[in-house]
């Protein structure tokens, strides 16, 4: 089977941060969101994989190739984001007659793979779908199975219930879909949709059976989500401690990478601290990620995830926060006294 991950998209919920970075490459637990996907389809045997990109294309080619993954990359270009069925589309080539899992990019999954994939080549299915219990089936695009566990109606974001089942960002597929994403018509969205497509293949009769993951899935779209995401993962954390810690607490679970300094703080897990931080006089809670050649000093955070390079001074507390690359936030003493502001678009602030 060949792998495609979709890697396009101009993340317009995560902004300002996608202004400058592809939405896929913000980290969780310190690893960009794109590599959970691609080590799911390696650790599953999977080593020829597509990724579509689109915006900032660059960014997830260096990110992929310095990477150094155990796997062929072919880097597909979606000039604009026409829909997840569009995407199919433009990767035929690619794919070239073979079976193939499609991941959505911005996905994290706790399963592995493999069951999921198993025996899907041998078999007359024209495609599979992964599917999730949730607790609001309103805000997803959500299956009804028949009682043989097939497929017989999807529906995006139902008004009345209908499932609780959602479809998650994880598809098997074999070449049926082509002809599915030829048939079909753009939405409302003036999109190709991959229900749409999926639907076309149980109308005309195409076996579609579902599999429901064992575990937890997260759609890494929203600011709020990635936090979600980054409390999942440090629970599975393994502590180890690579660099240099002087009159600091430690407590639970907390891996501090090489070359890091922690002096005259207080460290409760699960917490990850990335490479060449400089951390003096500060307080870091449970749930904390915190980047590469970061700086505290005098603060408190926990909850959050901090992204490289980042500098916090003489703040108390900052929670449930994402925290972009290079970002300074420090206490200025002024007279009279107020705030001052350089916000990007669409930004939220809470005082």
């Amino acid at each position: 089977m060949k792998g495609l991950i979709l890697s396009g998209g101009e993340g317009t919920r995560l902004r300002p941060l996608t202004y400058s970075q592809q939405k896929q490459l913000i980290p969780v637990a310190n690893k960009p969101v794109l590599f959970y996907g691609i080590e799911d389809l390696i650790e599953a045997g999977i080593k020829d994989i597509g990724i579509i990109v689109g915006p900032n294309k660059e960014q997830i080619e260096n990110a992929v190739n310095d990477a150094k993954f155990d796997a062929k990359f072919t880097f597909i270009n979606q000039h604009k984001p026409e829909g997840l069925a569009h995407a199919v589309k433009i990767a035929k080539k690619f794919i070239n007659d073979e079976s193939f899992v499609m991941y959505l990019g911005d996905n994290i999954l706790m399963q592995s793979l493999n069951d999921f994939i198993n025996g899907f080549e041998e078999s007359d299915e024209s495609a599979r779908i992964l599917l999730c219990k949730v607790s609001d089936p309103s805000r997803y695009g959500v299956a009804k199975l028949n009682d043989n566990g097939e497929v017989i109606k999807l529906v995006e974001k139902p008004k009345e219930f209908i499932s609780d089942l959602a479809l998650i960002g994880v598809y098997a597929f074999k070449n049926k879909i082509f002809d599915a994403c030829d048939a079909i018509k753009p939405s409302w969205r003036n999109e190709l949709e991959i229900t749409d497509a999926i639907q076309w293949l149980i109308n005309n009769k195409f076996k579609v059976p579902a599999r429901i993951t064992k575990g937890w899935w997260k759609d890494t779209g929203k600011a709020e989500d990635m936090i979600d995401a980054n409390r999942l993962i440090l629970d599975s954390l393994k502590g180890q401690n690579l660099g240099k810690i002087e009159n600091t607490r430690i407590e639970g679970r907390v891996f501090i990478d090489k070359d890091s300094k922690i002096l005259n703080s207080t460290i409760r897990g699960p917490v990850i601290i990335g490479k060449n931080c400089e951390i003096n006089e500060a307080y870091i809670g449970p749930y904390t990620s915190i980047g590469n050649f970061c700086k505290l000093k005098n603060c408190e955070i926990d909850n959050s995830i901090v992204l490289d390079k980042a500098e916090i001074s003489e703040i108390r507390k900052i929670y449930d926060s994402l925290i972009g690359k290079e970002v300074k936030i420090f206490k200025k003493q002024t007279i009279p006294k107020g705030k001052k502001f350089v916000v990007g678009d669409r930004s939220v602030l809470e005082i």
